[in-house]
């Protein structure tokens, strides 16, 4: 994101009051809302946490007008209503963005501004108009956007400033933004922050959900813990500590730290050398049973195009992959699988899990043969398989025949590692293995790759999470536009060293 050197023009409207009393939404089985009572003040940023599952997405919801609570009520500016429709929620000045856009890509920037109150003159649309309107929105919000470009050709980063200026175009007073940076890069996250501090100053209420501490640090007033679907206490930002909010989300005493693991790594597993094709270049490194092995870069560094050569998932150039001496260089995922290699994708969603199945059947997918007599499923074999792993890896939910994309992230996460460890892999790769998961999840999620390690397993890890290749790798690789720059030790692995590295290392 470029920032613009125009001022930011002042607000026509300043932020809402927004309260909401004893709040409750039932459904069949389970109140996804139970009596959750707390308040927003004009002009703050006001961060709404809690595990997955704990009702936030509920509440936006309801705040939005897009569900209706069973009871409760909620009161905007002093009135008060049962209930909002999306229609009144906009009326009184209640925008979200969420985290899947809800732009149109082969509409203009300025067209999806004004989208569903498009500017006319006459029976034509006005696009000067709207043209030069959404360029004073995103003056405001201190960046240039070309108004007519499509947003399709757009960056990501942009895209969410659209979905702002959007917001800002109807009048918005209260602006909801649910996990805002997930799908960002470093550097728009910060160009977002920009924007979040611009808008503040400017009197509008945010409402911020992240799962990420340090944003709920950099940016809140306040902050408000939800859990099981109830409030369990709103604290000021400055007046409390990482630990503390964890506490309150989690039930429970839980350490801010990783856990430590104190086995030995045995020898050599995994060999990889010269490893060339899909945008890396000679790559080589070694991995060692019972070993995390952490591999880093900037976007574009090639470290999952890499993870994609060794899981066969595209064919190298050249190069070569020896597990235990042995060439496991497949030529496609389920040669790798066969070979004892197994992978967890960034997006467990589209290239995890099928969604509109079951736990049991995500579970067994990969081993439908071995549970199988000739060509027909032992339903009682892929129960058990299924009822073992929901057991072992903790996952919650009704029983196995529960749908896939009922689940929370940590929870379908979960599924995908129960699914791998069904074929007794000797190696697991983790691409963002915590992306998207609050944090109860991802330390169980932590505690399991450790056990895994502690069996002998091979794990190799790519992540963004500065402190979590810290606190989880043995060694890290570190990658720059496909080519590797050095491996960091343990004692040698600091942010500062990846990013060295990662930016301008010296060739291996």
């Amino acid at each position: 994101m470029t920032p613009s050197n125009t001022p930011a023009a002042a607000p026509t409207e300043a932020g809402l009051s927004l309260r909401v009393d004893t709040l409750v939404k039932e459904y069949p089985g389970v109140r996804a809302l139970d009596g959750v009572s707390l308040d927003l003040r004009p002009g703050e940023v006001h961060a709404i946490i809690g595990e997955n599952g704990a009702g936030k997405s509920t509440l936006i919801k309801t705040l939005s007008g897009a569900i209706q609570p069973t009871s409760g009520t909620i009161t905007v500016d002093g009135r008060s209503f049962d209930r909002l429709t999306p229609q009144l929620a906009r009326e009184l000045g209640i925008a979200v963005i969420y985290q899947e856009f809800t732009l149109f890509p082969n509409l203009s920037a300025s067209e999806n501004v004004f989208l569903g109150e498009f500017i006319r003159k006459g029976p034509v649309l006005d696009r000067k108009t709207m043209a030069a309107e959404s360029e004073a929105l995103f003056r405001r919000l201190g960046v240039r956007i070309p108004p007519n470009a499509l947003v399709e050709t757009l960056t990501t980063g942009y895209q969410q400033i659209v979905e702002i200026a959007k917001a800002l175009s109807k009048d918005a007073r209260l602006l909801i933004m649910d996990e805002p940076s997930a799908p960002l890069t470093a550097s728009e996250v910060d160009a977002m922050f920009a924007i979040v501090d611009t808008l503040k100053r400017e009197g509008m209420t945010i409402v911020y959900i992240s799962h990420r501490m340090d944003e709920i640090f950099r940016l809140s007033d306040r902050v408000s813990v939800l859990r099981d679907g109830a409030y369990v206490a709103t604290r000021d930002t400055a007046g409390t500590t990482k630990n503390e909010l964890i506490s309150l989300m989690v039930g429970r005493e839980l350490s801010e730290g990783y856990p430590q693991r104190d086995h030995e790594t045995g020898e050599v597993s995994l060999s990889v050398r010269g490893l060339t094709g899909n945008g890396v270049q000679n790559i080589s490194f070694e991995a060692r049973a019972g070993e995390i092995l952490g591999f880093a870069g900037l976007i574009g560094a090639g470290r999952t195009e890499l993870m994609e050569l060794v899981f066969g998932a595209k064919k190298p150039d050249s190069g070569s992959v020896d597990l235990h001496g042995n060439s496991v260089l497949s030529v496609n995922p389920i040669q790798a699988i066969r070979n004892g290699i197994a992978l967890v994708p960034e997006d467990r969603k589209r290239h995890g899990l099928v969604l509109e199945f079951s736990i049991a059947r995500n579970i067994t997918l990969p081993s439908l043969r071995r549970l199988s007599r000739g060509s027909v499923l032992s339903p009682s074999r892929e129960a058990e398989l299924a009822d073992r792993y929901m057991k072992e890896l903790r996952i919650k939910a009704p029983s196995s025949q529960e749908i896939v994309g009922n689940l929370s992230g940590g929870n379908q996460q979960k599924v995908v590692l129960a699914k791998w460890l069904a074929t007794s892999p000797e190696v697991l790769i983790f691409d963002e293995p915590t992306r998207g998961i609050d944090i109860g999840a991802r330390h169980e999620i932590y505690a399991i790759m450790n056990r895994l390690a502690e069996e002998g397993k091979t794990i190799l890890m790519i992540s963004s999470d500065m402190e979590e290749l810290i606190g989880m790798a043995d060694r890290v690789v570190v990658l720059q536009e496909g080519i590797q720059r050095g491996t960091l030790d343990k004692e040698d692995i600091t942010q500062e060293a990846i990013l060295t590295l990662a930016s301008e290392g010296e060739l291996v």
